[in-house]
């Protein structure tokens, strides 16, 4: 295994990081490799050892050029700011960049201690390291931005955490892991010149038309704005909680990252919350835009003086800022609704169109219809023809068949403005509405046989099915379907 890195975080001063090796482990087994990214990243591999392979996977084998090191960032957790953070169980190995030009972070998450670990193991049990693979790499299958999973081994060891349970590490690759704590770790400490270089940074990596403008601070704020909008829209366009907002989990780079309890939902509710440890519903389904422009705010607010010269009253920076973030809620707006018009096969604008898409969730929470298949099985549905089949496996979904008829006739009243045919329609649509998601009782099934039996079949079935979302797949109809009433899965769980 080689990679070509070409390091330039390890460049900047060492008050952002601190330089650490990942702790061995005594028994290290490949579960998983990923050739695909391998290939784009320009890594190359020689997959007759596996053993070696899971040597440097879990952190025993240090690959050549490779720079180790914990980054670290502040954040407010829940509403609570805490002063230091960090990389408490993840190491950043180096960057890459591919043929294309494309510059990528090489971490491992789970490969013990940092100095930011707060008395924590710095380890991962492997149940987590399997979600988040499946997880990620499903969403980059469905088209959003995300943080990568590049390989996940075993590491022979058990971790505590309820019980004890195997230990994992997980190889995560992405645009950047900066994120809106790393900035407010040095404002806080008044290291106005730290935040300054940070926002140089990544200027220079992510956001380089941003030197172009008046101020390109200024310039780079926006930039993140628009980026966290679109994302979040992306999140709600397809039923995903993310479970835990903290700013220590908002990438600059506009990547989701961090999977801890996250959850694609099943039966639809606004007030959907997974997360064990989000008992107020602070990052309810709901709830995701407005903290996602709570957590910009806090971003806003450690670039404030370099909105302006000493000279200038600090009350222009602050307009200059307040004027950004207003705009967020309609760039947001913009995105979710074009989404939205994807989703339910609409080219052209028309005023009522977020009327349509808000009636349609206010009736499937209503009858607690499932997000993945309402869509899925709306895309199925011609307008211009009777087809009995795809109208009932669409009202099998909801209790209340009066109030679905009342919201279809509207939609196809709608879709006598489009100029799209049935067949053009249906295509497009099925190219935005999945059929297939890592729902969690298939997920918790593939944990369950991987903890309990060390059985590995469960996750790689499910890995495979969710390599292609869009696609209906023959003999994987199951893969489909909501949990059964047993199978519900009410909670899901950070990995520390």
């Amino acid at each position: 295994m080689e990679f070509t890195f070409n390091n330039t975080f390890a460049q900047l001063p060492d008050y952002f990081y601190s330089r650490t090796q990942a702790t061995q482990v005594k028994d290290p087994k490949l579960i998983i490799f990923n050739h695909e990214l391998a290939e784009q990243l320009g890594v190359s591999e020689d997959l007759s050892d596996q053993q070696k392979l899971a040597q440097v996977f879990a952190g025993n084998l240090t690959p050549t050029g490779a720079e180790p090191l914990a980054t670290v960032y502040a954040g407010h957790q829940f509403g609570g700011f805490s002063p230091q953070l960090g990389d408490g169980r993840a190491l950043l190995l180096g960057e890459t960049v591919t043929k294309q030009g494309e510059r990528f972070d090489i971490q491992l998450k789970g490969a013990g201690p940092t100095p930011y670990s707060r008395n924590g193991d710095g380890r991962s049990a492997l149940g987590p390291v399997l979600r988040e693979y499946l997880v990620s790499e499903t969403m980059y299958k469905l088209g959003v931005e995300t943080t990568r999973a590049l390989a996940a081994v075993t590491t022979g060891e058990e971790v505590a955490r309820e019980r004890l349970v195997a230990g994992g590490v997980i190889t995560r690759v992405a645009k950047g892991f900066v994120r809106v704590g790393s900035f407010e770790y040095f404002s806080s400490q008044g290291n106005q010149e730290a935040v300054k270089e940070l926002a140089n940074y990544e200027i220079d990596r992510h956001f380089p038309q941003a030197k172009n403008a008046d101020n390109p601070y200024v310039a780079f704020l926006a930039a993140v704005i628009d980026k966290q909008a679109k994302l979040i829209a992306q999140w709600m366009n397809l039923g995903f909680i993310h479970g835990v907002m903290n700013t220590d989990n908002m990438a600059i780079s506009g990547e989701t990252i961090d999977y801890g309890p996250c959850a694609f939902m099943d039966e639809f509710s606004y007030k959907r919350v997974y997360s064990s440890i989000d008992r107020n519903g602070r990052y309810a389904y709901n709830n995701q835009p407005q903290i996602g422009q709570w957590n910009l705010t806090r971003l806003a607010e450690t670039l404030l003086p370099l909105f302006i010269d000493e000279k200038e009253d600090g009350k222009v920076a602050v307009a200059i800022a307040e004027s950004l973030l207003k705009n967020y809620q309609q760039q947001y707006q913009n995105y979710w609704l074009n989404g939205m018009r994807n989703k339910l096969g609409l080219e052209l604008k028309d005023d009522t169109d977020a009327d349509l898409a808000n009636e349609l969730l206010n009736c499937m929470e209503d009858n607690q219809a499932d997000f993945t298949l309402t869509f899925f099985y709306l895309s199925q549905l011609p307008h211009y023809k009777e087809n009995i089949e795809a109208e009932n496996q669409l009202q099998g979904i909801f209790k209340q068949s009066k109030q679905s008829n009342a919201w279809l006739k509207k939609w196809k009243k709608r879709l006598d403005l489009e100029a799209l045919t049935d067949s053009q329609r249906m295509i497009k649509m099925r190219q935005v509405n999945p059929v297939y998601i890592p729902r969690n009782h298939q997920i918790e099934r593939a944990i369950r046989a991987a903890e309990d039996n060390n059985d590995f079949t469960v996750f790689h079935e499910l890995q495979a099915v969710l390599q292609k979302p869009y696609e209906l797949q023959a003999g994987k109809e199951a893969y489909m379907l909501p949990p059964k009433a047993e199978e519900v899965v009410h909670q899901t769980f950070c990995g520390t």
